[in-house]
Formats: C-alpha cells, sequence, structure tokens
C-alpha cells in the first residue's frame, strides 16, 4: 500500500513539472526562432507603422496575463474563423489542451526574446556585415556566420529569460488551456491548486522545482556575460 501511494505522489508530483518541461521546449524554441528572425529584421528597417508594429508586438507583456487569455479565447474560440478552421483540421477544439498552453506561452514569452534580439543586432556594426557581403557573402550567410555571433550575448540572454517566462505563465495558461491534471496542469497552475486546497506540502515541492530550473536558467545568463 506504501509503494502504490508512494508511486501516485511521485506521479502527482511529476505530472506538472514533465508537462511544463514540454510546453516550455516548444514554446521556447518557436520563440527564440521567430523573436530572432523578427528582431534582426526590424533592428535597422525603418517603414511607416513600424512603431505600431512593434508596439503591438511588445503588448503582451505589459497587458494583464487574464486579458492576453481573453483575447486568445476571442481568436482561438469556437465561434473564431481561427477556432473553427483548428477545430476541422485537428478534428477538436485547440482550447484546453496543451497546445493551448504552447500558444500562452509563447505570446507572453515573446516580447522579451524579441527586445534583447533586437537590441543585439543594432549593436552590431553594420560596416563589417557590409564588408562580408563585399567579399561574396549572401545574406543568411551574413546572419548565421556573422551577426549571430556578434549578437550572441543579447540573444542567449533573450533566450533564457523568455523560456523563463514561459515557465512561470499562469494566467493565460489557466484561462486558455485551464488546469485539468495529466493534460494541461503544469508546475505554476499545480501550485494555485495545491495551495487553494491546502495542500501546502505539495506546494512547496513545486515551489522548489520551478525555483531550481529557474535559477539554473539564470545561472546560464550570468556565466555566459561574465
Amino acid at each position: 500500500m506504501d509503494l502504490l501511494q508512494n508511486e501516485d505522489f511521485l506521479q502527482e508530483f511529476l505530472s506538472p513539472i514533465i508537462i511544463s518541461l514540454k510546453v516550455t521546449g516548444i514554446a521556447g524554441l518557436l520563440v527564440i526562432l521567430i523573436g530572432t528572425l523578427a528582431g534582426r529584421l526590424l533592428a535597422r528597417k525603418q517603414f511607416r507603422g513600424k512603431a505600431m508594429l512593434e508596439t503591438l508586438l511588445m503588448l503582451p507583456m505589459v497587458l494583464p496575463p487574464t486579458v492576453v487569455g481573453f483575447f486568445l479565447i476571442v481568436i482561438f474560440g469556437k465561434h473564431s474563423i481561427v477556432g473553427q478552421a483548428i477545430e476541422w483540421f485537428f478534428k477538436q477544439p485547440i482550447i484546453f489542451t496543451w497546445w493551448a498552453a504552447v500558444i500562452a506561452a509563447i505570446i507572453v514569452s515573446f516580447p522579451l526574446m524579441y527586445q534583447s534580439a533586437k537590441s543585439g543586432f543594432q549593436e552590431v556594426n553594420p560596416d563589417i556585415e557590409a564588408a562580408a557581403r563585399m567579399d561574396g557573402a549572401g545574406e543568411w550567410k551574413v546572419f548565421l556566420f556573422i551577426s549571430i555571433p556578434l549578437a550572441y550575448r543579447a540573444l542567449i540572454a533573450g533566450s533564457v529569460l523568455s523560456v523563463a517566462r514561459a515557465l512561470g505563465e499562469f494566467g493565460a495558461t489557466l484561462m486558455f488551456a485551464g488546469n485539468i491534471p495529466g493534460k494541461t496542469q503544469t508546475i505554476p497552475t499545480a501550485i494555485y491548486i495545491a495551495i487553494d486546497s491546502g495542500n501546502m506540502k505539495m506546494a512547496w515541492l513545486w515551489v522548489i522545482a520551478i525555483m531550481l530550473i529557474s535559477f539554473l536558467m539564470l545561472l546560464v545568463i550570468q556565466r555566459k556575460q561574465n
């Protein structure tokens, strides 16, 4: 009986951690890729409406998570065109799935990656990039072998901060993906439910787990910047 209880306890403890790492891993990879490309594209490019576009890209960083979750429900809900298209293609709605948690994590963490990438690419000397082009390098080679290596500190900082933000996302995830144990329950939502139900032992274990993971990610930034 004790062994069975221990297995149930371990499964209950590990489930939100595994889901969080899966959600954060996928969201982090997409945010790093899209944020790096967007940061490079908009670092020096000037066009009408740029300020408006960048304001929209940065808006999730200052909006309350519940507002972000509300807009995600409106955009991806079953009454929207996007939501109906997803339900037709995948034969199920995206709300209350772990993919909904991925989307929520992407939206709230993207501004951190974008801003860091943009700042990093703005610091790259354009003369170095121009010299590489004169030597025959195409835009992708310049980007991969000149721009990224010169901006790597900012890119690493943005990557870790955005991944940490995705890991800690709570409000938008709770509204959009819900809190379904074993399916969409991440560490932050699990902590909330544990405290609400008075299960402080489990809450402490999840708090320690997420603090340890976040500490290790922030430690990467400090070691790379020193």
